[in-house]
């Protein structure tokens, strides 16, 4: 059977009743689909509640394939998570490769049905009332973006290393034909353009209104992010809203040595004042009470509650599942060190019963935590990466200035640790941030930085960032 890549699905309608708790209901044609305003509602739904699946960033993308080969787990010999290959490069593993061509078939699935929206928008901006098309139409365009620069990251050359290499498709159509593959260079412009025109038409996002605030759900009154009367316009973090477009640019410039503009963005996020640092005790505080995804923080986020059970399934139990030995920690977080009072390391982490191994709470919620301080997400841009951005952005012009904005993140962690080697020290803060995220292997990889695993062992990274694109890809694309 062709890849996914070739094969566009109908995404199942999901329910227009209540977008946190989407259900597959059934399947329309489109041009049923697209009679109504409700149907775009449903069809951008449904793409956000796929890519939320456990097989993409509900799991895979996030907590799992990054995570290995940036070698934040510990393995026994066993290797119950059947991650021990992955963390050491070995591309050619039968398990590795059935996984990244799970992500591939994932995103261009996703892919494909943005552009089923797409095509479909523009002649029918009467069906939608004041707004509304733009917003729509400029989340899927972000969404595409999103896409394929999540792809380009993990499947091609950095752009520092060969702008000019071949890397993925960038498919803009809803088509069974097979699209060429671009170069990295031009995979970046055209993503970034569609991420332009997003910007633009979400200029009137919700999200952007003064009364619009950023919190909890739990917090009452004083939550405005569920006070619409529209749906479609609730929880703007859990979408491609104005200030995640904004990030993801900054993001992408970064990639594509234009610290300028990556700048520019992060600051219109930072300016903004939209997002609030946690607070730290938030990320100590008792089961039911606790933040520790720091949701405040949030620009942009999977909402993933369908997966509660596989996150505790991969981090409740330490002797099959996901853990980290002692020692490794301590190295992360520097915790002999400036790090001993991280609110990250002592938050996210406790000591087990299985002698030096720490359990990985991130993620967990114990059966006697009704009152949880926020959704199930899986964070996908946060606040303090913005800092990052515009650190690294500006230290060639003023390293006075980077290390304000780094020493920025770290004072909110309850860190305060030396200037020494910046571009360390950038990496070391990227990895603690965004730890079981996915992030900090695209940073070391942008860089082109070795990374070390548990045991000492430096990979060179002419080896490690170089992912073949999934076996059906090459075989049906005549790669």
């Amino acid at each position: 059977m062709k890849h996914l890549l070739y094969i566009a699905l109908l995404l199942p309608l999901v329910s227009c009743n209540k977008w946190l708790d989407v259900q597959p209901e059934s399947s329309v044609s489109v041009e049923e689909l697209f009679s109504r305003e409700e149907g775009f509602f449903e069809a951008i739904n449904g793409i956000y509640s796929r890519c939320a699946d456990n097989m993409f960033y509900g799991g895979l993308s996030t907590v799992e394939l990054q995570e290995a080969m940036m070698q934040n787990y510990s393995y026994e010999p066993q290797d119950y998570t059947t991650y021990a290959k992955t963390a050491a490069f070995d591309f050619a593993d039968e398990t590795f490769k059935w996984r990244a061509a799970s992500v591939w078939s994932a995103a261009y699935t996703a892919i494909v049905n943005c552009n089923l929206v797409l095509e479909n928008i523009d002649s029918r901006q009467e069906l939608f009332r004041d707004g509304m098309y733009n917003l729509v139409k400029g989340e899927a365009l972000a969404l595409r973006a999103f896409l394929h620069f999540d792809l380009l990251r993990l499947f091609s050359p950095a752009f520092t290393a060969d702008a000019t290499a071949p890397a993925i498709p960038y498919v803009t159509t809803y088509s069974n034909r097979v699209t060429p593959l671009s170069s990295v260079e031009t995979v970046l412009s055209r993503l970034t353009a569609d991420l332009e025109t997003a910007k633009t038409l979400l200029t009137n996002d919700p999200i952007r209104d003064p009364a619009y605030v950023v919190g909890y759900n739990t917090d009452g009154d004083t939550i405005t992010e569920q006070a619409n009367a529209e749906l479609f316009l609730q929880n703007r973090r859990h979408r491609l809203n104005y200030y995640a477009v904004c990030g993801t640019l900054a993001r992408a410039y970064l990639y594509m040595d234009r610290p300028d503009d990556a700048l520019r963005q992060a600051l219109e996020v930072i300016n903004a004042n939209k997002f609030k640092w946690v607070d730290p005790a938030l990320l100590l505080a008792e089961p039911g009470e606790k933040d520790h995804v720091m949701y405040p923080e949030l620009l942009f986020a999977w909402y993933n509650e369908a997966n509660e059970v596989n996150l505790r399934n991969r981090y409740n139990d330490v002797a099959v599942g996901y853990f980290i030995h002692t020692t490794h920690l301590k190295n992360i977080y520097e915790a002999e060190g400036v790090g001993g009072g991280d609110y990250r390391y002592n938050g996210w982490f406790r000591m087990s019963n299985s002698n030096e191994k720490y359990q990985i709470v991130k993620y967990l919620r114990e059966t006697a935590e009704v009152g949880n301080k926020h959704f199930l997400v899986m964070p996908a841009i946060r606040l303090g990466e913005m800092y990052f951005i515009a650190a690294e952005a500006v230290f060639p012009t003023n390293p006075t200035l980077a290390w304000e904005y780094l020493n920025t993140v770290r004072l909110h962690r309850n860190v305060v640790a030396p200037n020494a080697n910046f571009e360390d020290e950038l990496l070391k803060e990227y990895r603690k941030e965004t730890f079981a995220e996915g992030q900090a292997f695209y940073a070391n990889k942008r860089l082109g930085k070795g990374i070390t695993s548990e045991s000492g062992i430096l990979y060179d990274p002419a080896r490690i960032y170089t992912i073949p694109l999934p076996d059906d890809e090459i075989e049906f694309g005549n790669r």
